[in-house]
């Protein structure tokens, strides 16, 4: 297994340290906070051992509260809301330095079958000819606003193939574009023996979920992002619902769109399907997007 891989699992695999209360280590982050989609995974991570493995995760909810600190532990606090016969419902908080940092509340279902329809997958290039998440970054280095911030990507992105269909809102800020965005991504090797687990395929998608769902809200501004540095922004709201079941080692599109910004905020919504055009995931986030003090003064 790749090592990149087998740190984001190991970051994912949490201490218990009472029978509902976990601990999870953070990632470094391009940004001076832990990343969204780490505190989102872990808080699942930390639900899911509360319930019994039959049950998988339909839903989340959650709340970013307050910026992390990525050089602390996060310790993860679960509340066993319910438990039905076919539902079962948790509550996570996650709390640094005494204050809580994330909220996320999550269901579980027992598999059933029932009344099946989808929209189809929307259409898009093979992911085997697009250039890996590597060559785009070093293409665009000089676009950002530090040199180091495309090792810093990278560093933070080894164990994902992650490739994006269109150029990146990095590559063309100053030109505003469809809010439309579409990735590939699988993580960067398989999961086999005890690591083949649907809940950690579910966590590791929810651990990516976050990487690029805003790119929609910035390309129709013609915003570069937050490694640009024309936009002030960070994560408010994260919900997801998983439809069907999916492997996070093997490609998934990520199709995104953003219906509305206003207000200091943008919304983004995001569609994962499988290679196979099964719809598995529905995303929805809400961010703060801002422009620079110095800009709007």
């Amino acid at each position: 297994m790749d090592a990149t891989l087998q740190y984001l699992l190991d970051l994912l695999d949490l201490e218990r340290i009472e029978q509902d209360i976990f601990r999870g280590a953070s990632h470094p982050s391009v940004i001076p906070r832990v990343f969204g989609g780490q505190v989102a995974a872990q808080a699942l991570v930390a639900a899911c051992r509360t319930v019994d493995p039959d049950r998988l995760p339909h839903s989340l909810h959650s709340y970013f509260l307050r910026g992390g600190d990525p050089g602390a532990p996060i310790v993860y606090t679960v509340d066993r809301i319910r438990d039905g016969r076919s539902f079962a419902t948790r509550r996570v908080v996650a709390v640094q330095h005494g204050q809580p940092i994330f909220h996320l509340s999550a269901s579980f279902q027992l598999p059933e079958d029932g009344l099946e329809h989808q929209e189809p997958m929307p259409p898009a290039p093979d992911p085997e000819t697009l250039p890996d998440g590597e060559e785009v970054l070093r293409r665009y280095a000089d676009r950002f606003a530090h040199p180091a911030v495309a090792d810093l990507l990278l560093e933070a992105r080894r164990a994902v193939d992650l490739r994006y269909v269109a150029e990146p809102p990095f590559a063309t800020p100053g030109r505003r574009r469809e809010p439309r965005s579409q990735v590939w991504f699988r993580t960067n090797g398989k999961l086999d023996g005890d690591r083949d687990d649907p809940m950690l395929h579910i966590c590791l998608a929810t651990y990516v979920s976050d990487m690029t769902l805003l790119d929609s809200v910035l390309l129709a501004h013609g915003r570069g992002g937050w490694s640009v540095g024309d936009v002030v922004g960070a994560s408010l709201d994260h919900a997801m619902w998983f439809h069907r079941p999916f492997r996070a080692d093997e490609w998934l599109l990520y199709d995104t769109d953003s219906p509305t910004s206003g207000g200091g905020r943008g919304l983004a919504r995001g569609r994962i399907f499988t290679r196979d055009g099964q719809l598995a995931v529905s995303v929805i986030q809400e961010g703060v997007v801002r422009v620079p003090r110095e800009e709007s003064a």
